[in-house]
């Protein structure tokens, strides 16, 4: 994505009311893997990976029904739950190692807000904030593929060093 283009949607975004400057204390644990999202372990801040698909909303896990994938643990409302996110990882994690959808379109990895979520094409994405959630669907397309290009390149990048 050019830098001019790359701008203005970051512009946008932070003329959206708080922007990225709102975003939740940021979780990102240092001593895990830079592709994942996780604080001391845990990712989506402890939802429920399958409710976001089941039940269209956040919820709440339960450390008691956890599970670990790719280094990062999820908790679940149930047992049910967590074995249909052991029978399919793939189908329940989320876009971007847990990272919010909009920052990947732009290079960059920030913290989510775990309410601020969308399922498309069943693939859960989030954002760090209401006010980028809105800017992020406004072209949800374009900035999936915006995203989905600059992945490969920040994957591996501490969230510090973007």
């Amino acid at each position: 994505m050019n830098r001019f283009l790359k701008t203005s949607l970051l512009a946008t975004a932070l003329a959206l009311g708080a922007g990225f400057a709102a975003a939740p204390a940021f979780a990102y644990d240092e001593a895990s893997p830079a592709a994942i999202n996780v604080d001391a372990g845990v990712i989506l801040h402890g939802h429920d990976a399958v409710a976001y698909q089941t039940e269209n909303r956040p919820v709440k896990g339960n450390a008691a029904f956890s599970a670990t994938h790719e280094g990062a643990t999820y908790h679940f409302v149930s047992a049910a739950n967590r074995d249909a996110f052991l029978a399919d990882p793939a189908r329940y994690a989320p876009a971007y190692g847990g990272f919010c959808a909009m920052g990947a379109a732009l290079e960059k990895k920030l913290d989510i807000d775990p309410t601020q979520f969308k399922v498309v094409d069943g693939r859960l994405y989030l954002n760090v904030n209401a006010d980028v959630f809105t800017a992020w669907e406004k072209d949800i397309p374009t900035n999936i593929k915006n995203a989905n290009q600059n992945w490969p390149g920040i994957k591996d990048t501490a969230p510090n060093a973007l």
